[in-house]
């Protein structure tokens, strides 16, 4: 079956497309439309080319291509949409189709390919952070740097300034099954996710202590891989359905709840029903997925007073993909002493959008210029944000920029503040 320029499988749903009225409410929200000012580059321009598309009126062009792939992902046209659009589904399907039929630069297939075929293979990114971590002990990333060699290559230069100091990536192998040190509420499973795992292994580390101590029972698969939101997202959708699969059998040992603590593997995993139409395991799968933030916010835990000024950047697949914004502010409002400064336009991306900083890296670097603006204006000495692509991101813009904040994750803050 054939709809125009697209074809089976996955075709981008008729009735979502003709559901955009064009109203424009979408617009002032939209990060690439805000920078460019380009009809095109906005989610009702990409909903117009993705239907001409469909109607068989435009090819999948290199231009077409272009406008949908500058395109962040980051459903905040989805919030502002009185019509109920699904665009991130539209997205999705449409790099889909893209990836069959499209024509992409070649150093954007080649870095595309790169970073999907490294970060969800756990035993890959293992070996390849054994590298990076000599480079950064050796003295030689400092030469490179002092050299002034990277200017020559801007997109391994981006890479390269993302790296936190990996000094103690070796995390030590969590247990399978944490006992639940509280009053017992359940048994969680704790998704592990790729970057958590290796680039910020303390966050999964402290996550399953603080659901220990909030009374669930954690269990941890050793098995588990990769979610598959960064294939999804990319427009791989085989392959993320492999990783979602995968994922769902990991799991498939009776837990109540599913925790994530990376706000993109969340909102993933709260899709898989849709991606895996048919299979009632994934339906049930999803609707058992929960932010950290949603299980802590209101837990029974034992916090100290902290003197501390934070503000909280809302992740865009937290508060747009699946609409939580209070939980977060809620967990950070009950450690005693702090003062939570609300972060202006603090939905707005700050360009990491998964390997969006690494493929569209001006666009990227004009938004995390405003990012780290509206940070300095908090006059705030933490940032908290739940996604470990926002906390490289905006600790990369604010050590370039010379402000001194920490960027953690609010499980990080919250361990913080335990009285023992």
């Amino acid at each position: 079956m054939k709809l125009g320029a697209f074809d089976l499988p996955d075709l981008p749903d008729l009735d979502g497309i003709r559901a955009c009225v064009h109203c424009g409410i979408c617009l002032p929200q939209c990060p690439t439309y805000r920078v460019l000012g380009e009809e095109m580059d906005s989610p009702r321009g990409r909903i117009y080319l993705i239907r001409a598309a469909a109607e068989g009126r435009v090819g999948i062009t290199e231009t077409f291509t272009h406008h949908l792939d500058l395109c962040l992902g980051c459903r905040a046209c989805e919030t502002a949409c009185p019509s109920g659009v699904p665009f991130g589904r539209l997205l999705e399907q449409t790099r889909g189709q893209i990836e069959r039929h499209g024509h992409r630069r070649l150093s954007h297939r080649f870095l595309a390919g790169l970073t999907l075929g490294l970060f969800p293979y756990p035993g890959r990114l293992a070996r390849l952070l054994a590298i990076v971590a000599l480079y950064q002990h050796s003295g030689l990333q400092r030469l490179v740097r002092a050299s002034g060699l990277l200017r020559l290559a801007p997109r391994l230069a981006a890479m390269e300034g993302l790296l936190p100091p990996l000094g103690s990536w070796r995390a030590r192998e969590l247990p399978e099954l944490v006992q639940a040190t509280g009053r017992r509420r359940g048994r969680a499973g704790l998704v592990l996710g790729c970057v958590q795992r290796y680039f910020f292994p303390r966050v999964n580390e402290l996550t399953a202590r603080l659901l220990s101590l909030a009374g669930y029972e954690v269990l941890i698969p050793r098995d588990q891989e990769c979610c598959g939101a960064l294939h999804l997202h990319a427009g791989r959708l085989d392959q993320a359905r492999r990783f979602a699969r995968g994922l769902i059998a990991a799991f498939d040992g009776g837990v109540d709840l599913v925790v994530a603590n990376a706000a993109g593997c969340g909102s993933a995993m709260r899709e898989y029903g849709h991606w895996l139409d048919g299979d009632p395991r994934a339906r049930q799968f999803s609707l058992r997925v929960r932010d950290i933030s949603e299980l802590l916010a209101d837990a029974e835990l034992p916090l100290r007073p902290m003197e501390v000024t934070a503000t909280y950047h809302d992740p865009c697949h937290l508060a747009h993909g699946q609409r939580i914004r209070r939980e977060p502010r809620a967990l950070l409002n009950r450690i005693p002493g702090l003062t939570l400064v609300e972060l202006a336009e603090s939905d707005l991306c700050c360009g990491s959008a998964g390997i969006y900083n690494l493929l569209e890296r001006e666009m990227a670097e004009r938004l995390l210029e405003l990012k780290v603006s509206r940070i300095a204006e908090t006059g705030a000495r933490t940032v908290v944000t739940g996604n470990p692509g926002c906390v490289l991101q905006i600790a990369r813009g604010c050590r370039e920029r010379g402000l001194a904040v920490e960027v953690l994750h609010p499980v990080e803050l919250l361990a913080r503040a335990l009285s023992y």
